[in-house]
Parts: C-alpha cells; structure tokens; sequence
C-alpha cells in the first residue's frame, strides 16, 4: 500500500485527516511516524504558501505523496487575526489561556460585530503535481469556551446554524462542515483518482 505523509505533528489534526481520508486505499502517516522531525519554518504570507512550503520540503526529502495544510482562525473584530499566526498567536500560551484571553478582549463587542472565520488551505503535493484545496467556515466568537471536542480554538468558535461552539460537535457534524473537512474532501476526491 502506499502511504502518504501528512506534514504535521498536531495530533489533533491528524486524527481528523485520517478520518477526512479513511476513504483512500493509502497508508496514511504522520512525518514524525515517517521519522521526520524537522522544523519546517511558515514563512509565506497566506495559509497556501504555507501548506506548500511544508508540503514540498517533506516531498523533497522523500519523494512521497504529501499533504500538507494551513489553517486559523480570521476574527474581523480583531482585522482577521490571528490568520496565519492562529498557532503562534500570543506566543507559547496553551489553547485554553489564548481562548480565555480573546473572549476577554471581546467582552464589549456586540454579537453582531463578532464574526470570525476559519480557513483552510490544504495541499497535495506529489512528483506530478501541485494542488491547493480550499475550505471556509463562517461563524461568531462565543461569549465563552464551551465544549470539549476538538482542539484549538474550537471551544470559542460558535456555528449559530447548530447553535453550539465547534467544540461541542460531534466528530461527525464538525467533519461534515469545518474549513478542513471542506478542504480534505475535495483532495480526498484526487487522492482516490491516484490510488
């Protein structure tokens, strides 16, 4: 079977691609289970370069097929941040003091000004082609951290059309209607046409 190399360690975001990908007759890993370790430095502008850049530096060193994705979280109060930054936004701070702090920082907006996106631009990356997918998730900071599904910023991102946070989602639901899962099922689509 071949594999293909998801470029990330984020355990969470495995878990999910996996799912995403369960579809696929590939043997789906991680780069640390690849025995990758380097740290791949973001350096482009946008969640695509991004996903690029990390997907074509493990493609370079083994030759596998390779995805790779960028992801965050855009909050228009805030002038979209933390976009690209949405991992290193506030520096080291686990998920929960960041969540805590951000709802703090919006305690006197109103709900209609609370609108927020998440991103996701994925990539695949393989000795014949270069594809981005694209996925967005339209919804609202909540008032407070509420669920313990998921990871990141999940707990204070609030779908109104469910009326609960992302966090408070089954896996099914979340998957069926996140920015990743959006992204990861259209690569899904190729990923089959390849196997």
């Amino acid at each position: 079977m071949k594999r293909v190399i998801v470029a990330t360690t984020n355990e969470g975001k495995i878990r999910e691609i996996k799912e995403l990908l369960s579809g696929c007759q590939f043997e789906v890993v991680s780069s640390h289970e690849a025995g990758i370790f380097d740290k791949i430095e973001e350096t482009g502008n946008t969640f695509e370069e991004n996903a690029l850049i990390k997907a074509r530096y493990i493609h370079k060193l083994t030759g596998d097929i390779v995805i790779a994705d960028d992801s965050g979280l855009e909050i228009d109060f805030l002038n979209g941040e933390p976009g690209i930054y949405s991992s290193r936004f506030m520096g080291e701070l686990p998920y929960p003091v960041r969540n805590e702090k951000i709802v703090e920082l919006m305690k006197n907006v109103n709900d209609k000004d609370r609108t927020a996106r998440f991103r996701c631009a994925a990539a695949l990356v393989t000795k014949d082609c270069e594809k981005i997918y694209e996925g967005v998730l339209e919804g609202k900071i909540a008032c407070k951290p509420e669920g313990q599904n998921g990871f990141g910023y999940d707990p204070i991102f609030y779908v109104p059309e469910y009326g609960k946070t992302l966090a408070q989602l089954d896996n099914e639901t979340k998957n069926k209607i996140s920015h990743r899962g959006k992204a990861f099922r259209l690569l899904a689509d190729d990923l089959k046409k390849l196997s």
